[in-house]
C-alpha cells in the first residue's frame, strides 16, 4: 500500500460516517497531512452543511501549517455554489503542495472544474487513487448521476428449500417468519442507509408491514408502495400518515392527504415512470423488499444494482417460490444459523 492509498482509505473511513444523513450528496472524507502527520480531518456530516474539505480546513486555527502539506479527499472538490460555497475555491486560497483525489465528480456542475481551479492556483493534483474502491463507496451517488435513476437494492428472505412465503391456502400454518432476530435488526439498519423502501400491493395486503427502522437508530426511509387499483386497506400501516409515503397507482380517484401522496402512472411502463419520478425527487437509493411480482419485474427488466438475499434455516416444503438471479453471490455471510448472500452488478 502506498502512502497516498493509505490516506485515501482513511478518507473512505471518515466518509462512511455520513451514510445516514448526506444523501443525495456523496459521502466524502478529507485528511490533511504534513511531514507524515495528520494535522486535520473532516467529513461531510449532513446534506446542506459544510463539505468534508471545509470541515477539515476550518478545524485548523493556524492556517500557515498548510504550507507544503497534502490534502487528501475521496471525491473531487466542488466548484459551484450550491447550499455551501465551492470547496475548490477554499482550497485554492491556501498554500497546499498537493491535493490527492480518488474520484472525479460525475455531477455536470463539477466534472473536472474543481481540479482545474486547484491546478490553476499552482497546486499539484493527483487523481485516480483507489478509484474503483471510491466508486463502490459512493455507488449510490454514481448510479444516480450517471444513470439518472436511484440505486436499486433488491432484498428478500427465503427458506433453505427456496420459498419466500408460506402456502397461504393452508390456514393451519401461521408462523412464517424466516430469519433470526439478529438479521431482523440488520435489515432495519439497512433501511436507515437508504433513501426509500418499496413494496408491492400484495405485500401490504398480506403482511401490513410498517417499513420503518424501529429496531435500529436512524431515520426512516421514504415509504413507496404500488397500488394499481386501490386495494390497500385504509387501516394499513402504509396509510397511517406517520411517515412520508408515495403510492403509485392508476386509480385517479385516490386523494392525497398528510404524508400520503398518490402519483398516477401508467403501469405498462412501470419501472421507467417510477424511477424517473424518484430521480426528479432526488431519491438516490431504493431498497425493494418485495413481493415476488415486484422483485421479478426488476430482475426481468435487468434494473437492479445490488441484491441481498437472506437464507433462513427453515423449510416450508411448499409455498411461494423465491426469485432467481441466475448468478453466484459476490459474498456470503453467516449470522448464527442463517446466511446473507450479497450480489453486485
Amino acid at each position: 500500500m502506498t502512502i497516498d492509498e493509505m490516506y485515501i482509505r482513511r478518507c473512505f473511513a471518515l466518509a462512511e460516517n455520513g451514510i445516514h444523513y448526506v444523501a443525495p450528496n456523496p459521502m466524502v472524507g478529507c485528511v490533511i497531512v504534513k511531514n507524515g502527520k495528520i494535522v486535520s480531518e473532516g467529513f461531510h456530516q449532513y446534506c446542506g452543511q459544510n463539505h468534508a474539505e471545509r470541515n477539515a480546513i476550518l478545524r485548523v486555527a493556524d492556517k500557515s501549517c498548510f504550507e507544503g502539506s497534502t490534502l487528501y479527499v475521496n471525491l473531487e472538490p466542488c466548484s459551484h455554489h450550491g447550499k455551501t460555497p465551492p470547496c475548490a475555491d477554499l482550497i485554492a486560497q491556501y498554500p497546499f503542495k498537493r491535493v490527492v483525489v480518488c474520484n472525479l465528480d460525475p455531477n455536470p456542475l463539477v466534472a473536472g472544474r474543481g481540479i482545474e481551479k486547484i491546478r490553476n492556483a499552482g497546486i499539484e493534483v493527483t487523481t485516480g487513487i483507489l478509484e474503483e474502491e471510491g466508486r463502490f463507496l459512493n455507488r449510490r451517488f454514481f448510479t444516480y448521476m450517471e444513470k439518472q435513476r436511484p440505486y436499486i437494492i433488491l432484498k428478500w428472505a427465503q427458506t433453505r428449500d427456496g420459498f419466500m412465503d408460506i402456502d397461504r391456502s393452508d390456514s393451519k400454518q401461521k408462523s412464517y417468519w424466516i430469519t433470526n432476530e439478529k438479521l431482523k435488526c440488520e435489515v432495519h439498519k439497512w433501511r436507515t442507509e437508504e433513501a426509500a423502501i418499496m413494496v408491492g400491493t400484495q405485500t401490504v395486503v398480506n403482511d401490513n408491514p410498517q417499513l420503518s427502522s424501529r429496531l435500529w437508530y436512524g431515520k426512516n426511509p421514504l415509504r413507496i408502495a404500488l397500488d394499481k387499483t386501490g386495494r390497500i386497506p385504509e387501516q394499513s400501516f402504509i396509510l397511517d400518515g406517520s411517515t412520508p409515503t408515495i403510492i403509485y397507482t392508476e386509480n385517479r380517484n385516490l386523494e392525497s392527504k398528510e404524508n400520503i401522496e398518490y402519483v398516477v402512472i401508467d403501469f405498462e411502463s412501470l419501472l421507467n415512470e417510477i424511477l424517473t419520478d424518484l430521480w426528479h425527487r432526488k431519491i438516490q437509493s431504493v431498497i425493494v423488499e418485495g413481493g415476488l411480482k415486484l422483485l421479478n419485474t426488476f430482475i426481468t427488466e435487468n434494473v437492479w444494482d445490488e441484491a441481498r438475499v437472506l437464507i433462513g434455516n427453515k423449510m416450508f416444503g411448499k409455498g411461494l417460490a423465491a426469485p432467481l438471479l441466475n448468478t453466484v453471490p459476490n459474498s456470503t455471510n453467516q449470522v448464527d444459523d442463517d446466511f446473507v448472500c450479497h450480489y453486485y452488478k
